[in-house]
Parts: structure tokens; sequence; C-alpha cells
């Protein structure tokens, strides 16, 4: 089974009415007005999928600050996530700042959804190292035992539109505060993977994994390697960013890469699917 681990989708009110979204959304509107974004409908997922012959993605709407928003994008997930159960696996959009925010998961989670994610902490205005701001999402996912997807990004290299200014060892301290959380690091927790060479560090990230989320913005074939060598491969979820990135254009490093058959394996749909529990 292949399988996506991160994709966007958008209900098509928003798509077709972005404007009025952006006024009091200030990171929204840092992505919607940029000429390169795309938005893509669950069905636009679902022919993705039949073009690059995957099986299932997680597909998730936008991480607004208005909880209502986040409860709006919820129900296209929910109501997309059933009517394409074969295919689609949701997961719930929340602002973890929102009152509310604990209900919001019970109700997703109680509706089909089996995670939480993607939260963008300096989009949202999420302090990452305070508990008491973390806990609303940490709690949920341990009681409801499902993972949460976070927004990461290399501290280093180019800059470009949506690179947030969170340094990792503020995602290190979420972790550390956060045991017994399944957490994906988005985009290779930023480079944060690299860290695992250091003493003690595994140990404490034994419940983090990483998705290759934009991948061909941020490294060549080399980081699969990488992976490997830091004995990573069952830690490794494939994902596209779509619809930022095509499927096909994602799978390129991965297939240059070197890696056996069984680590490709890993790392296209079988981590995905011990995570998910499919």
């Amino acid at each position: 089974m292949k399988i996506d681990f991160h994709v966007h989708v958008t209900p098509p009110e928003i798509i077709s009415n972005w404007e009025k979204y952006v006024e009091k959304e200030p990171y929204f509107a840092l992505l919607a007005k940029n000429p390169h974004n795309k938005y893509a409908t669950a069905e636009d997922v679902i022919t993705a999928l039949d073009e690059s012959q995957f099986d299932r993605a997680v597909v998730f709407g936008f991480s607004f600050r208005d909880i209502g928003l986040c409860r709006f994008v919820n129900d296209y997930v929910i109501e997309k996530a059933r009517q394409f159960a074969d295919r689609l696996t949701g997961f719930t959009a929340v602002s973890p700042n929102a009152g509310g925010v604990e209900k919001e998961i019970e109700r997703c989670y109680n509706a089909g959804l089996c995670g939480i994610g993607e939260i963008f902490p300096d989009g949202q205005g999420i302090n990452i190292c305070s508990e008491k701001e973390t806990r609303p999402l940490t709690d949920a996912c341990i009681e409801l035992d499902i993972p949460l997807i976070l927004h990461t990004n290399e501290p280093v290299g180019h800059r470009y539109i949506g690179k947030n200014d969170i340094p990792l060892n503020k995602i290190e301290r979420f972790i550390e505060n956060s045991q017994g959380v399944k957490v994906v690091l988005a985009h290779w927790g930023g480079g944060l993977l690299f860290y695992e060479a250091m003493k003690g560090l595994t140990e404490k990230f034994c419940n983090v994994y990483y998705d290759t989320a934009a991948t061909p913005f941020l490294y060549d074939e080399r980081i699969y390697r990488t992976a490997k060598a830091l004995n990573l491969c069952e830690k490794i979820l494939f994902a596209s960013d779509f619809p930022l990135l095509p499927l096909s254009r994602c799978l390129d490093g991965l297939e240059k890469s070197g890696l056996s058959t069984e680590d490709k394996q890993l790392i296209l749909g079988n981590n995905a699917k011990a995570l998910l529990k499919i």
C-alpha cells in the first residue's frame, strides 16, 4: 500500500472566495496571496492518487486561528473522508489557543477523523514551549491515541513564503513536554532528524516521525540515505504536500536514493499503516 501522509484539501467555497477569509487570518493571507499558491478539493486528491498509483492520502484542511473556520474545514474533511473511505484518512484542523478546542477534537474523532494537524506554531501564534498552550492537543492525542502533525522548517537555507522562525530547540522542548504523543514533524523536522545521532535524543524522540513533504524544494536524494544511516527508515513517512507538489515529483528523490525495496516500502506506506492502524 502506498500512502501520502501530507495532503491539503480546501472546501470549494474557500477556494472560490479566499479573499474574504484573509482579512482576519494573517498566515492564511500570506500563503493565499502567493501567486504560486494552489488549492485542491478532495476530488482533486483522488485524481492525483489515481494518476500516481497511490492507495490512500492523509488529508486535512487549513489550521486557521479562528476555531469556527477550523470547524468549517473539518466538516468538509469529515464529509469527504466518509465519501472516499477507502482512499482518504482525515485529520482535524484546530486552533490550539481557541476556546472549545477539546470539544472540536472530540467531535471530529467521533466523526471518524483520526489525527490532528497540520499545526502551524508561528502562523497560529502558539508558544510551542508552553505546556499550558499545547496541553489541549497533547492530552487529546494521548487519550484518543492519535498522532499530531506539526509544521517545522529548516533554520538555514533559502527564504520562502511561509518559512517560520521557530528554532529547533523549541521543537525539542515540545517533544520533551509531550512524551507519549505520536508526533509527526513535517518537512523532515526542519533537519531535526540529523540530531538523532546525539546521545539521549533517540530515546526522547522514540514517538517522533518525520514526513517528507516538499522534499524537492528542500533536499536531494541524499536525505534518504542519511535517514538510513541514522537507522530511521521506520520513522519516515512519504508525503508530497499536495497540491504544492505533485506526488510523482516527490517520488523522484526516493527512487534515486539507492534504498532497498524493503526500506522504500516502509517509507511509502508500511510506516503509515502502522501509525494509522489500518
